[in-house]
């Protein structure tokens, strides 16, 4: 099922849902939607058989939601906002939460920000990232600024295929890159919400995903096969969710 709800400011945001049961909000990485992220791999299938009602937003400039030009329509910690407007608009209180890559960073700010879900996923995601977003957006940002351009087989060239291949708004973006905002380590102390945090092997931010879960006070460490766009695509990454969430 695809929904739409308007964001504080007026945005029309998209969002899909699959299964009944116990909610469970799941947020794409950058780039990516809430379709290729986490229905294309059976992922959403998978937690819906486990008795979920998974619920995936199209984050702002990505997918289904809007996509504004006005850079006006990014401030700081505007994905956070959007997800509080989800879960309000949706009025669920006793819920899951959990994304990957950017969704995975969402999900920290939304926890640092006061959401209170039973438990919580970041995968994608190490404790470098959560703290410095800089070097990252920086990545991203010489992708879209340079597009045709990067030799056949580097890290640039992998991401600019899979811009290309989901069929993203460059400018827009472009835009969401300047609303990162850093979390020190010492908000991720006061966590108190059980929180799996997942990432591939080969992942760069599998680093520091260790170090993250060392850091909140109930958090659990797991790996699965691949690096940051392959491990997506793995059942595991599913799977470890599942576990994590119905143990």
């Amino acid at each position: 099922m695809l929904g739409y709800f308007t964001a504080r400011d007026g945005a029309e945001l998209a969002y899909r849902e699959v299964g009944a049961g116990r909610p469970l909000v799941l947020i794409h990485g950058y780039f990516s939607t809430s379709r290729v992220n986490w229905i294309t791999y059976g992922h959403a299938e998978h937690l819906a058989g486990l008795g979920f009602r998974v619920i995936m937003p199209d984050l702002r400039g990505h997918g289904e939601s809007a996509k504004p030009h006005d850079p006006a329509a990014y401030p700081p910690d505007v994905l956070t906002d959007d997800g509080f407007d989800l879960v309000e608009h949706l009025g669920l209180s006793d819920y899951d939460l959990g994304g990957y890559s950017l969704g995975g960073r969402t999900t920290i700010r939304m926890l640092v920000r006061g959401a209170r879900p039973r438990r919580a996923v970041v995968a994608g995601m190490g404790l470098h990232g959560i703290e410095h977003t800089s070097g990252g957006n920086a990545h991203f940002r010489k992708v879209l600024t340079g597009l045709g351009t990067f030799e056949r087989g580097t890290p640039e060239w992998r991401a600019e295929a899979f811009f290309k291949q989901i069929g993203g708004d460059r400018d827009p973006l472009l835009q969401v890159l300047n609303t990162s905002v850093d979390t020190p380590r010492g908000a991720l102390e006061h966590l108190d919400t059980p929180t799996l945090v997942v990432a591939g092997t080969e992942d760069p931010h599998d680093k520091t995903a260790p170090d993250l879960a060392e850091v909140l006070p109930h958090g659990r460490y797991v790996s699965v096969p691949g690096n940051h766009l392959s491990a997506v695509a793995q059942p595991e990454l599913g799977h470890a969710i599942g576990e994590f969430l119905t143990a």
